[in-house]
């Protein structure tokens, strides 16, 4: 049986419930680059696993002539560990509020000492 790459490409994104546009916006590509995608019978692997990368799944289930588990798996590593959660985040702009308050305060007190305020 020969397969139709965009069609199971198409069928993996639709199941996992992401938008087209969410993958467009995550690829740098718009709407109907990944309609053509979808309509092409051989896709390149690099777009595959491009794709593949963005929507954290692993095409070697479905392409094993083309990718081993491990070709997703350090992929998925590199996006775990850029990826930084709501509550880190959070925490990283509070702490950045901070220095940024201290450093006006200690500019302040430069001004004042360089004007003969002390």
């Amino acid at each position: 049986m020969d397969k139709h790459y965009g069609q199971i490409v198409e069928l993996v994104i639709r199941k996992k419930g992401i938008s087209i546009s969410e993958l467009a916006r995550s690829s740098n590509i718009n709407r109907k680059c990944v309609y053509n995608w979808f309509n092409q019978k051989y896709l390149k692997p690099e777009v595959i696993h491009r794709i593949g990368g963005i929507i954290k799944h692993d095409f070697s289930v479905e392409f094993p002539e083309l990718f081993t588990p491990e070709d997703f798996m350090a992929e998925q590593s590199e996006h775990e560990t850029d990826m930084i959660s709501d509550k880190d985040q959070a925490e990283n702009k509070l702490w950045k509020d901070k220095y940024i308050v201290l450093l006006e305060h200690y500019n302040q007190l430069l001004l004042k000492h360089i004007k003969g305020g002390y």
